[in-house]
């Protein structure tokens, strides 16, 4: 089986125990030289990802704010972060399967980011079961996937806005989630997120190093081309606060940012 076909088959599988160990199987395949790229046939379309009948999905909008008052908004709140890892599998896969002729460590990135989102889902829904919940307990939304249909088309609109703005963003948020959890006396929680941030810069790195090659290779000024990147999906440009040191690791600091 070739990559394309098997991460076709990992991202269109809707039951989540089964994703998981696709996506693990997968990715040790891929390092001991058992699966290769190719033949870069045209990506079969692909508009929906496969996952469970639960969550319920809800317009972002419609979502209840998440306020850690209790056990109910406890649960609450590890159940959005374990959607958001589940979400973020389906979104490495996908740029592992959808984005053909690119070089191998295009690949071997993207695998790599899609294990270890499948560790923090299994870190968080495991937590989150400690608590007396489960992963689809309660409703989540689509937007992120959302967001990848809209950047199917160019694996550099992609880059621009999965890793350089969302999951950048990720990594400013954290700190402070983590600091409400301490508050609230989950210490466990909070370190299950130490695991996330270190993991997630790696991840807006490999993002931001595919994005400014793919600028290189279009003769594109990356700090033009993201602007107009993040215009052209609708998208505010960002603001803080910053995690600036954590930027930095991941080779994206704050001078690279635009101005609003």
């Amino acid at each position: 089986m070739t990559l394309h076909r098997a991460a076709r088959t990992a991202l269109a599988e809707a039951d989540v125990a089964a994703k998981l160990a696709a996506v693990e199987r997968l990715h040790a395949d891929w390092q001991a030289g058992l699966v290769r790229p190719g033949p870069f046939e045209e990506a079969e379309p692909l508009t929906e990802a496969g996952r469970p009948p639960r969550p319920e999905l809800l317009p972002p909008k419609a979502m209840p704010r998440r306020e850690l008052n209790g056990p109910d908004g406890h649960r609450a709140l590890i159940h959005a972060l374990c959607h958001i890892e589940f979400t973020a599998i389906n979104l490495a896969l996908d740029a592992a399967y959808r984005f053909r002729a690119m070089p191998a460590d295009f690949y071997t990135d993207w695998l790599r980011v899609a294990a270890e989102e499948v560790l923090h889902f299994r870190l968080l829904a495991d937590h989150l079961r400690g608590l007396g919940g489960d992963y689809g307990d309660l409703p989540a939304h689509g937007g992120l996937w959302e967001t990848a249909l809209a950047t199917a088309h160019d694996p550099l609109a992609r880059m621009a806005v999965i890793p350089r703005y969302f999951e950048a963003h990720g990594l400013d948020v954290t700190p402070a989630i983590q600091a409400r959890l301490r508050g609230y006396g989950d210490a466990a929680g909070a370190a299950i997120l130490d695991v996330v941030l270190r993991d997630e810069i790696g991840h807006v790195a490999a993002g931001d190093r595919w994005f400014r090659h793919l600028c290189r290779d279009r003769g594109l000024d990356p700090a033009v081309e993201w602007p107009r990147q993040l215009a052209a999906a609708g998208l505010p440009t960002p603001r803080g606060p910053f995690n600036a040191e954590a930027r930095a690791r991941a080779g994206f600091p704050l001078e690279d940012m635009p101005t609003a």
